[in-house]
């Protein structure tokens, strides 16, 4: 490469029109996912205090959201269910007449090209805001399993296009892929939550999910958020046991874990803007201390620089609408 003055970087730098021409990373509609609440009843939009702009909303209100994303060129939406009623084993997430399975059919009768993904986690339906099974003050992995395999189908007879398990459990990806091939579903993909860091960015969607432990925390099941190595060996496990693609959440703290895993195993790759991410963000702007919409663009543009493919976020609309 030649040097000063020769070459001038800057030269490729003075209008927006040479910035674009010359943009190596590129953002797209396509690549968002918008993650939804949903609950029973109709005409319900109930606003998340802690996340400006996001709120549960019965699934008449949601294909209304749906509506605009798929018009927006969005890729997909994720869904989160909160339901009438919570017990210890979380029952009601292989209801199939529960709001998500009722959201997914409607999804589907309405929007067919829009990709429905659905969350596959225990912690909105229990009473003890947990992931699994509690035996002895602790999550029973291997009782949990069956449970996240039983919402796996319901989710997948309903009509979802991808299953996402979020509660880390051991062996939950072998044990939902034997259970959607068992039960006909051999072409609903497995979008694993691989990677996903214990931490604070979670603290406004647990109050979207009411989701909120009633004791202790998720350390002993989540990831320890200064291990990279064992990220890529999680990473690898739910490949193995049939994960067809992959999940690095929170997003922002974790750029460096989200530029391995896909520069090491080439997987397509999602990455999850939590709700804290997009918590501080709304704040700050709010306040008048950042640009909300530079902000918004940079952080998702800088996801996506370091590898994602796929980038689950709430303010998947307005960077469509700015796009």
């Amino acid at each position: 490469m030649p040097s000063f003055p020769s070459y001038r970087p800057r030269r490729l730098r003075r209008t927006d029109a040479l910035r674009r021409l010359v943009r190596e990373t590129r953002l797209e509609p396509s690549q968002f996912v918008l993650p939804l609440f949903v609950r029973s009843g109709a005409g319900v939009r109930l606003p998340i205090e802690s996340m400006p702009g996001v709120a549960q909303t019965s699934v008449d209100e949601l294909l209304i959201d749906a509506r605009e994303a798929a018009s927006l060129g969005i890729g997909g939406v994720l869904l989160f269910g909160i339901p009438d009623t919570k017990d210890a084993m979380g029952s009601q997430a292989w209801n199939d007449d529960a709001p998500v399975q009722q959201a997914v059919r409607a999804l589907k009768r309405e929007l067919p090209d829009l990709v429905v993904i659905t969350d596959v986690c225990l912690c909105e339906y229990t009473d003890h805001g947990h992931c699994g099974v509690i035996r002895d003050g602790d999550v029973d992995n291997d009782a949990t399993l069956e449970l996240l395999a039983r919402e796996s189908v319901s989710h997948a007879r309903a009509g979802a296009d991808i299953i996402a398990p979020s509660d880390m459990m051991d062996g939950r990806v072998r044990a939902i892929r034997a259970a959607l091939d068992a039960g006909g579903f051999a072409n609903t993909a497995i979008l694993s939550y691989a990677a996903k860091f214990a931490g604070p960015f979670y603290g406004p969607f647990r109050e979207a999910a009411e989701s909120t432990p009633q004791f202790g925390d998720r350390r002993s099941y989540q990831m320890d958020a200064a291990n990279s190595d064992e990220a890529l060996r999680e990473v690898r496990l739910d490949i193995e046991e049939g994960a067809d693609m992959i999940m690095v959440k929170p997003a922002g703290p974790f750029l460096d874990v989200i530029h391995r895993v896909k520069a090491e195993t080439g997987y397509p790759l999602a990455a999850y803007q939590v709700s804290g991410e997009f918590a501080m963000i709304q704040a700050a702007a709010e306040r008048g201390w950042i640009d909300r919409e530079r902000a918004m663009m940079e952080s998702l543009l800088g996801i996506r620089r370091a590898g994602a493919d796929i980038i689950v976020t709430y303010f998947a609309r307005d960077a469509a609408r700015a796009l």
